[in-house]
């Protein structure tokens, strides 16, 4: 059997008994910029919503949709961490006054923050 084949212009190769063909995607045309929540949504897209996360990979837009989502999180969490720490009263003169208090509930109000950017943007 020969080891390479090409049939209808696509090359394919020879691994055991079958023959694979031997495809390659573009090269994305944006470098990936996403950090934490970019990773996230990308391991849910590419396990839960894979025919979405194929046309994003087939149409080279899969890292500026990445790039993306990951500023939108993150300037998402950073408004409702200020928001619910205004609300709450966390200020710089509790964190003078009392270190611990301030940070157990600054603590409080990051998860609470993060819980809403998973369920809106991340999980959705």
């Amino acid at each position: 059997m020969k080891k390479q084949i090409e049939e209808n212009g696509i090359v394919y190769n020879l691994v055991g008994d079958y023959y694979i063909p031997d495809l390659h995607l573009p090269p994305q045309k944006e470098e990936p910029k996403y950090g934490r929540y970019g990773r996230m949504r990308l391991e849910y897209i590419r396990c839960k919503h894979m025919y979405g996360y194929y046309l994003l990979l087939k149409g080279e837009a899969l890292n500026q949709y990445l790039n993306k989502l990951d500023l939108q999180s993150k300037e998402m969490f950073d408004r409702l961490v200020k928001q619910m720490a205004k609300e709450q009263g966390v200020t710089e003169q509790l964190k003078a006054d009392d270190q611990m208090k301030w940070v157990g509930m600054m603590n409080n109000i990051r998860s609470a923050a993060n819980e809403v950017v998973l369920n809106d943007l991340i999980y959705n």
